[in-house]
């Protein structure tokens, strides 16, 4: 009898204990599912991201996984900086909206006025517009047999082919079709218009006031700091780098080229928040869809970003980018004020399938309510 009554007083002190522990929140369940997401996702001693959750005006979660570089075992944080590639597209595009607000250019210019070069009458049917958009029409006619030019072109190198150009794929603002050299054009048009040149438009007018005092671009032989590498499978089981000098068009800056933290970008994401570079109508006419992507359900294109409006999902500005090993996201929920960066240095992961769990999470924690 007294060991029963022992027992019984046991599991009365963890029954007590049991009501009395305070019930996870909603916010905290939802974190602890991010993780646990993530930690499958990206194995502690390979190549891994960065996850980074901005909620309102505090970072929420902000969690490295897996390595940066497989040969010093440098782990992954929030300070890694990446190569955000296409993701880079959007700073080039508010670089021609602030230009536009000083006067500088329209975006209904037509590229013959930037490219005098370029002869073909339907240049003059471009406009700076349709290049945001990726609705121009200009084929992708790089000559890629040449092996260097394939590693290392820049801007002006890369899309020099479009001064020969005798037609396009279809009328301008006709139709979407996503494109890299259109985009590498910014990189003239913003130092014909700034009188700068590209690296230093972008660093003293759009980097430092936003407080991105180390994001940089690009640039062969120039120091990144915390440079993460990206990687690619090999058929041994392990890694093989998959980066500058081993991949295509790593040099170009304007389509891109940015290397950057989630850390850092945060900064960008409140700067535009906050209307320090664009007033608060040029952002949202760019945060607006321009034309309908055919192959993506509920999504169209604006200037730099792509435009989600899914059912039971609220508006969502995104932009996605992959360069040699890197596999860039960045989702921003403009009226919830939700900012999710997955940057990882691995390529090899379903990105669309981990967003949606994400985006699915936050709903269920009651982050994308909406009306």
């Amino acid at each position: 009898m007294k060991k029963l009554h022992i027992i019984n007083l046991s599991i009365a002190l963890l029954l007590m204990i049991a009501s009395c522990s305070t019930p996870k929140s909603p916010d905290q369940i939802a974190l602890e599912r991010i993780d646990s997401l993530f930690t499958l996702l990206y194995p502690a001693n390979e190549p891994g991201a960065a996850v980074l959750v901005l909620k309102g005006d505090d970072i929420i979660f902000n969690k490295g996984y897996g390595i940066a570089d497989i040969e010093t075992k440098a782990p992954i944080d929030g300070k890694t900086f990446f190569n955000i590639a296409s993701v880079s597209k959007q700073f080039s595009g508010v670089a021609l909206m602030m230009l536009q607000e000083e006067g500088k250019l329209s975006l209904d210019d037509n590229l013959q006025k930037f490219f005098p070069q370029f002869k073909a009458p339907f240049f003059k049917e471009i406009t700076l517009k349709h290049l945001l958009a990726h609705t121009s029409g200009i084929p992708d006619a790089r000559d890629r047999s040449d092996r260097n030019f394939v590693l290392t072109a820049t801007d002006e190198i890369s899309y020099a082919y479009i001064e020969n150009l005798t037609k396009l794929n279809f009328a301008p603002g006709s139709a979407y079709e996503y494109m890299n050299p259109t985009y590498q054009l910014m990189y003239t048009i913003v130092t014909q218009c700034s009188g700068q040149s590209y690296d230093d438009f972008m660093r003293e007018r759009i980097f430092l006031p936003a407080g991105m005092t180390e994001s940089t671009f690009f640039e062969e032989g120039e120091e990144i700091p915390r440079m993460a590498h990206g990687y690619r499978p090999d058929r041994e089981g392990g890694f093989r780098e998959y980066d500058y000098g081993e991949t295509s068009f790593f040099a170009t800056k304007a389509d891109g080229g940015l290397y950057t933290s989630t850390e850092e970008f945060v900064l960008w994401e409140k700067a535009l928040r906050n209307n320090i570079l664009i007033p608060a109508h040029v952002k949202e006419d760019a945060h607006s869809a321009k034309i309908q992507i055919s192959d993506t359900p509920y999504t169209g294109y604006g200037y730099g970003w792509f435009i989600e409006e899914k059912p039971g999902f609220p508006k969502k500005v995104y932009h996605t980018g992959n360069n040699g090993g890197f596999q860039i996201y960045a989702g921003r929920y403009p009226e919830q004020q939700i900012l999710l960066l997955v940057f990882a240095t691995r390529d090899d992961r379903n990105r669309e399938e981990m967003v949606e769990k994400v985006d699915r999470i936050m709903k269920d924690a009651g982050w994308l309510e909406y009306e």
